[in-house]
C-alpha cells in the first residue's frame, strides 16, 4: 500500500474516508508484521485466493476504486497517481461534500 494512501487516509478519515485496502496474495502473517513495521492504521482485508481481484477486473495494482457513500462506483484509477497533491485532494474533498 502507497504511503500515500495511508497519509490521505489520516488526513480526511475524520470527514468521512473510508480506506479499504485488499491485499492479494500475501500470507497473514508477512502482512501483518509488514503493516506493524509502517504503523499503517487504515483497513487492510487479506484476500488470499485471487477471486476479489478476478471478480472486480484488478489486472494490475495499484487499483484504486472510489465509491460514494450511497455505494455507487463514480471512479477506477489504475497505476500510481498523485493523490497527495492539489488535484487528488481537490478531488476527494468534492466526493466527500456530497
Amino acid at each position: 500500500m502507497p504511503s500515500t494512501i495511508e497519509q490521505l487516509h489520516r488526513e480526511f478519515k475524520d470527514q468521512g474516508l473510508t480506506v479499504l485496502a485488499i491485499n492479494l496474495g500475501e500470507e497473514r502473517d508477512t502482512l501483518a508484521g509488514w503493516l506493524k513495521s509502517r504503523n499503517i492504521t487504515s483497513t487492510v482485508l487479506l484476500e488470499p485466493t485471487g477471486a476479489v481481484a478476478k471478480s472486480y477486473g484488478i489486472a494490475y495494482t495499484p487499483t484504486v476504486f472510489l465509491v460514494d457513500r450511497d455505494g455507487k462506483l463514480v471512479g477506477k484509477c489504475i497505476g500510481v497517481r498523485p493523490w497527495t497533491g492539489d488535484k487528488g485532494r481537490a478531488l476527494l474533498r468534492l466526493l466527500l461534500a456530497r
